[in-house]
């Protein structure tokens, strides 16, 4: 009974989401009038748009200014940071190589491509990455990249002011405090609202939708259990040396399992440090890297992102080509390592994606990138966690020197002869 309620407690979202996507699409299989179901969607997107951008100011404005120092960098810092974005960056491309074999998307269009406005050329492109010419044009869900530079020069001002002891920093985590609760409330209407919208989705568009999802979700899946199988030996070699796969193995599975089972790589933290302390990593290391990588080292969350883009760009019937690729893997990149720390980071990061890339189709994107990041939760969560303790053998390697690994299985295997004796 009790493991039946952590099972729900962990998965009630996913499940009633799932519930709802799925009862959604066969009311719009079956019946052509569930087009007037769509405003059941339209309201949990627009109350979603209308709590993000205060979300996403307070959120990392708050993080920034209530940090206990702004000098915290050190070797360890650096080299663990540099890490998490090269890995990162791997994995959205060879996510990218993979859904370019493989196309996500197999003649279903949710618009044709006369209705979907013109793509921004490149320059264009970077000048709304990083800005916009007024104050009041931050202020809107098109525009959350410029928002959250904003927000990070803005936290930084604050911390240059005084940090955590002046009022403008506590009244932001207040801010931001309410604002996740209120958050948590509108997610309770999410079920309801995905029932709507994906009713809408396949009663506009057809049933060959569903089969688009579900051949993105086996196809993303795939690639999460093969990129671990195969990245963390290698990692692990790079960084400790000959013998490190093998131990490395060992004590992969632990973490890994445990970050599918609860879809948190915070609650698989403890079975990080467990792996790690078994393993002989350093404590400094040990106790900077795996927190750290709780919160900023996502290679399941750059591989996912790489799927909504290409999914989005499937069922807008646009081609996913090599500048747009470039610049999602960017993008990638930047929401697996700056973002993730944003408490609801994630539907943060959903929605940069589809204003960058889509922002005149934003009502229609959004939801469809929500309904994937959560679908392929579990698998990425496996990957980001179990990939934050291959990462402390990197950072290892940089700190403690290239023979860290050695030294440590040669003084386990002292141990060991003196207790046999």
């Amino acid at each position: 009974m009790n493991n039946s309620e952590s099972f729900f407690k962990r998965y009630w979202f996913i499940i009633s989401m799932l519930v709802g996507i799925v009862a959604g699409c066969i009311v719009g299989a079956v019946w052509p009038g569930a087009t007037a179901l769509e405003p059941l969607g339209t309201v949990f997107i627009n109350m979603m748009f209308c709590v993000v951008v205060p979300m996403v100011f307070c959120s990392i404005s708050s993080a920034i200014a209530n940090m206990g120092s702004a000098k915290r960098a050190g070797k360890v810092l650096g080299v663990t940071v540099a890490v998490f974005a090269v890995t990162a960056a791997i994995a959205a491309l060879l996510m990218y190589i993979v859904v370019r074999i493989f196309p996500l998307v197999q003649g279903t269009y949710v618009v044709t491509e006369g209705e979907v406005g013109s793509t921004l050329g490149v320059a264009d492109m970077i000048i709304n990455f990083f800005t916009k010419p007024d104050f009041t044009e931050l202020l809107s869900r098109r525009a959350i990249l410029p928002l959250i530079v904003a927000a990070i020069i803005f936290g930084f001002g604050i911390q240059m002011a005084g940090g955590p002891a002046t009022k403008t920093a506590q009244l932001l985590e207040d801010i931001t405090n309410c604002i996740m609760k209120t958050v948590k409330i509108i997610t309770y209407y999410a079920p309801i609202g995905f029932f709507g919208f994906f009713a809408y989705l396949v009663a506009s568009y057809g049933p060959s939708l569903i089969g688009d999802y579900s051949r993105t979700l086996i196809i993303y899946y795939i690639m999460c259990f093969v990129y671990m199988l195969v990245s963390s030996p290698i990692y692990a070699r790079f960084g400790g040396g000959k013998g490190a796969a093998k131990v490395m193995f060992k004590h992969l599975f632990a973490p890994a399992m445990t970050a599918f089972g609860t879809c948190s790589s915070v609650a698989t933290i403890p079975t990080n440090m467990e792996a790690a302390d078994d393993t002989g990593i350093s404590s400094d290391v040990r106790d900077i890297v795996l927190p750290m990588g709780a919160t900023m080292h996502m290679d399941g969350s750059a591989m996912s992102a790489i799927v909504k883009v290409a999914f989005l760009f499937g069922i807008f019937g646009q081609d996913f080509g090599t500048w747009e690729a470039i610049l999602a893997i960017i993008v990638a990149v930047f929401s697996s390592v700056a973002m993730s720390g944003i408490p609801g980071g994630g539907g943060t990061g959903e929605l940069v994606v589809c204003s960058i890339f889509f922002p005149d189709q934003l009502a229609i994107a959004y939801p469809i990138a929500i309904a994937l990041g959560n679908l392929v939760d579990p698998p990425a969560t496996m990957v980001n966690a179990a990939g934050d303790y291959v990462v402390s053998f990197i950072v290892s390697r940089y700190v403690d020197g290239k023979d860290w690994l050695q030294k440590q299985l040669a003084k386990k295997a002292e141990a060991d002869a003196s207790e046999a004796k």
